[in-house]
């Protein structure tokens, strides 16, 4: 496969990507594999998807890691996602601080066990001054309860109606500071938004595959970013062939 440089323009790359990693359940049982083993898999293509952004220039990495509906999912399932989350912690954090990974959590912690809390700060922590990629990780994430959070905390501060604004509302979400996401990938096929950053992504480019997610890998997340490239952005507008026809 061709460099990226030399295959899809600097400016087309994203600066922002977030990723619905679905299907590691499916590719189990597909396999006659526990369902946690395809979640196992899943966070193991994790890594190759985490280098593949930086070798692209992706600056920003947004993964759907835990969603608040997920505590709905049977006991033994939600115990061993929370192990994974540790594990991934205690193995991987060295690996991406030396590759300059920023680590942020987007979400709610109060649910997750003390001595997990403790170690999502301590690789917040830890990696904040890294710049290479920012990876922020939705666990324990709903993107309505982020924005009654939003203004909950807004109506906390006192701010009149009249001051709320679309730039307001931002900086009270969990993603403050963060541009919005340019492209979200959705694995698995379904045809679904699933509480996903959802003021974030008022104008996002949507990529979806069949894929399960622990069978994405490289060469689709390349072909994700060349079907990118040719989106033509128009942000409610009107695209600038069409104005020019227009003024022909």
């Amino acid at each position: 496969m061709a460099d990226i440089p030399s295959a899809i323009p600097l400016e087309k790359i994203p600066q922002h990507v977030a990723m619905i990693m679905d299907g590691n359940g499916r590719w189990a049982i597909q396999r006659g594999l526990p369902r946690l083993a395809g979640h196992k898999a899943g966070t193991e293509n994790l890594r190759r998807v985490i280098r593949a952004s930086v070798e692209f220039g992706v600056k920003y990495l947004t993964i759907y890691a835990f969603s608040t509906e997920n505590w709905g999912r049977p006991p033994e399932e939600v115990k061993g996602l929370m192990y994974i989350l540790e594990d991934v912690i205690d193995r991987e954090l060295n690996e991406l601080n030396k590759e300059g990974v920023q680590l942020r959590h987007i979400g709610r912690l109060e649910r997750l066990a003390p001595s997990l809390q403790e170690k999502v700060l301590d690789a917040i922590e830890a990696t904040k001054n890294n710049d290479r990629l920012v990876l922020n990780v939705a666990f324990n994430y709903g993107g309505r309860d982020e924005i009654v959070l939003a203004i909950q905390k807004m109506m906390k501060d006192g701010i009149a109606p009249e001051q709320v604004t679309d730039e307001l509302v931002s900086q009270y979400l969990f993603t403050a500071g963060v541009p919005d996401p340019d492209l979200i990938i959705r694995t698995s096929g379904e045809l679904r938004i699933s509480n996903f950053m959802i003021w974030q992504a008022a104008y996002a480019e949507w990529y979806i595959t069949p894929t399960f997610w622990p069978d994405f890998d490289r060469e689709e997340y390349y072909r994700a970013l060349e079907a990118f490239a040719h989106r033509d952005r128009r942000y409610g507008k009107v695209s600038s062939g069409e104005l020019q026809e227009s003024n022909a």
